[in-house]
């Protein structure tokens, strides 16, 4: 005897669809693209079209605003209200870099290092100031930039004709642009001869006391001298063109 078809109580399911599906090849560009997320190489690498710009608000506002602001509002795409120029009399014809040549901080000293390189390659007059030779420079840098005593002071810190650049980074914006040339062709000449005073330093021991920062007479006895600084230096007469 046939038995009765029963009904079978087993449900088949629709199968899932698939994790991926692509229809067609016009959706290939899309599966292609890194809009899911950054690589390694490109996270925080600026694009060239970021650089340009950036060069062009450094280069606009340079004689308006310190180089901290203008990183800052470049950065930001933020307008910014201008303040005056800062400057260095008597400096129209050179240019003057305060720098340090101590290793304690290392980025510091290249960066230093770096700017000083780069700026002797045009072959003009460079007024070097070494801030770990006279702490007078430091007073004086302070002074021209309108910061107190406790501030943080950021080295290097660069003045081509008198006139405020910025630090290491403003310096290598502007020359990988080429627009540092335009900054300093108008100087003159610089003589390629090393001072035989001083050998290039910029400072002397001083004649008074030869470095020892003291100095004898029969009716005072000894005393301070007074025309070095706090390490018995002076500047070089014959290539120095500020004397401190």
């Amino acid at each position: 005897m046939w038995l009765g078809r029963t009904k079978s109580r087993v449900r088949f399911h629709d199968a899932p669809p698939p994790k991926f599906a692509c229809s067609s090849f016009k959706d290939i560009h899309i599966l292609l693209s890194d809009d899911g997320g950054d690589t390694l190489d490109s996270r925080g690498k600026p694009s060239v079209f970021h650089r340009t710009r950036s060069v062009k608000s450094l280069i606009r506002s340079l004689s308006q605003l310190p180089s901290f602001e203008i990183a800052a509002a470049a950065e930001a795409d933020e307008e910014v209200e201008p303040r005056p120029e800062i400057c260095i009399p008597d400096a129209e014809k050179t240019i003057v870099v305060y720098f340090t040549s101590l290793r304690v901080v290392r980025s510091t000293f290249e960066d230093c290092k770096t700017v000083r390189s780069i700026l002797r390659a045009f072959r003009v007059p460079i007024d070097e100031r070494d801030l770990s030779m006279d702490s007078r420079f430091t007073e004086e840098l302070q002074r021209i930039l309108g910061l107190t005593e406790k501030s943080k002071l950021m080295l290097p810190r660069v003045f081509i004709a008198g006139r405020y650049i910025g630090g290491a980074e403003e310096v290598r914006c502007l020359h990988e642009s080429g627009e540092l040339k335009s900054y300093v062709e108008r100087l003159p000449p610089a003589e390629l001869d090393t001072c035989d005073t001083c050998g290039g330093y910029g400072f002397i021991l001083c004649i008074d006391c030869d470095g020892s920062r003291k100095c004898f007479s029969e009716k005072a006895g000894f005393r301070s001298c007074t025309l070095c600084n706090e390490n018995g230096l002076v500047r070089c007469p014959s290539c120095s063109s500020a004397p401190l």
